[in-house]
């Protein structure tokens, strides 16, 4: 490895971890609210996507069944979530957001976006999307090399 590759390198990781903080990741809570990033993450999944059991988003956000469990259960006692039986199998409980999850829901897409167009706003149209691209790119990348790390883990 060259020494501009580790520097390449070494910068993508200082501007992940610098990422991480500033987005608030290293607080006990995120997004002005009072839930940990996974509640955060576990709340905007399911809006996006719908319903989900606690295995896929064990799956969605790379958790063990024991973390989701005990998070799952706090945002239904807090109101956010509901766990409904499935018609066909009872054993599949499909979680979808309450009215209060909805709302929450909203309250983090507005912080989200704030955050993101306050963040952009020095920035030139096409330095925007240089970011996303970037950002994209690099999400994919690493959503690829864990997937592949994966692999070769289950096949050892």
């Amino acid at each position: 490895m060259s020494n501009s590759d580790l520097g390449l390198i070494d910068d993508i990781r200082a501007a992940s971890r610098l990422m991480v903080r500033e987005l608030g990741f290293m607080e006990a809570t995120v997004a002005a609210t009072d839930y940990p990033p996974s509640a955060v993450h576990t709340i905007i999944e399911i809006g996006i996507r719908g319903p989900l059991t606690a295995m896929q988003l064990g799956e969605i956000l790379h958790l063990e069944k024991s973390s989701i469990s005990r998070m799952v259960r706090k945002l239904i006692e807090s109101g956010e979530l509901n766990e409904t039986a499935d018609p066909d199998d009872a054993r599949i409980k499909p979680l979808s957001l309450t009215a209060k999850g909805r709302r929450t829901l909203a309250a983090l897409h507005a912080f989200g976006r704030h955050q993101v167009t306050s963040a952009l706003a020095p920035l030139s149209e096409r330095e925007r999307r240089v970011v996303r691209e970037g950002m994209m790119l690099y999400a994919r990348a690493l959503k690829t090399w864990r997937t592949v790390e994966e692999r070769m883990e289950a096949s050892s």
